[in-house]
């Protein structure tokens, strides 16, 4: 019987699979390794930081969401997260269309403008947008993170859509001219249906930034019954400071909904980087 033989993989494939793993052990790592000393004592965690905990103390992962108060915390996440995040698809979805498939004066000043906006660092508008809040009394309530979250997203948004909606063809529209479709009509039963990928991954990526954001949420909240899940590992300052034990078990709680979420849409991500790659 012929044995086949498999091909041979080039010397440049196997340093790039080294190098991808080298990066995989970098980045797991430290998440690894946070995870197992969350197990441990505090006394175990100084005599043995890079071992296995003898006997896995849960308890740590109990006290570290009370002290951290994660529970409303998370709910509080949730609700501004997943509102930010269909606020910006709908208002992105929206410029996106109207940038990508009409003409008109002012074009590529919009265009120039909403791309400026992602060069803007987030912490240099921390002050001033204080202030507007503080003026416009939008402290303290549902609003005070929905709208700077929404407004520091939409240019990577637009930037998304509008890069996959320019290689629809223009049979599209008309298409949806000839069945007698208006322009909402178009951009609700033709685009929206083809613009899935890029909504995925715009969504994913909305969804990482809002979960993550700590500054703004520092900043501009301060009443305890609307603060978010980062705020929470705030509340482990002071006589908390030393317990490292309890601060990585509440890093890994906090870690958990995010590894999750990413794992669970990631081929999604994927695909529609790499659509928008292809046709962008």
């Amino acid at each position: 019987m012929e044995q086949r033989l498999r091909p041979k993989r080039p010397f440049s494939a196997q340093i790039h699979r080294l190098v991808l793993l080298l990066l995989l052990v970098i980045n797991i790592y430290p998440l690894l390794w946070m995870v197992l000393n969350s197990l441990k004592t505090e006394q175990e965690l100084t005599m043995n930081p890079f071992g296995i905990a003898r006997q896995p103390v849960w308890s740590n992962y109990i006290e570290a969401w009370k002290v951290a108060k994660l529970g409303p915390y998370l709910i509080n996440s949730i609700i501004v997260t997943l509102s930010a995040v269909v606020l910006t698809l709908l208002v992105g979805a929206l410029a996106a269309f109207f940038l990508s498939r009409f003409e008109f004066k002012s074009k590529g000043f919009l265009l120039v403008y909403f791309t400026f906006g992602m060069l803007i660092p987030i912490h240099a508008t921390l002050v001033p947008l204080f202030i507007e809040m503080r003026s416009l009394n939008l402290m303290d309530n549902r609003l005070t993170l929905l709208l700077p979250y929404t407004a520091f997203n939409l240019p990577i948004t637009i930037f998304i859509l509008a890069g996959f909606m320019n290689a629809f063809p223009k049979e599209v529209e008309e298409a949806g001219i000839m069945d007698g479709c208006s322009v909402m009509g178009i951009f609700g039963r033709l685009i929206l249906p083809m613009l899935t990928p890029a909504l995925a991954t715009a969504f994913i990526i909305n969804f990482l930034n809002n979960w993550n954001e700590f500054s703004f949420a520092l900043v501009l909240i301060t009443d305890g019954a609307l603060k978010t899940l980062p705020l929470g590992l705030a509340n482990f300052a002071g006589q908390y400071n030393r317990s490292y034990t309890l601060q990585m078990a509440g890093l890994t709680i906090v870690l958990v909904p995010t590894l999750l979420f990413y794992l669970s849409v990631q081929k999604y991500l994927t695909a529609g980087m790499t659509a928008g790659a292809v046709k962008g």
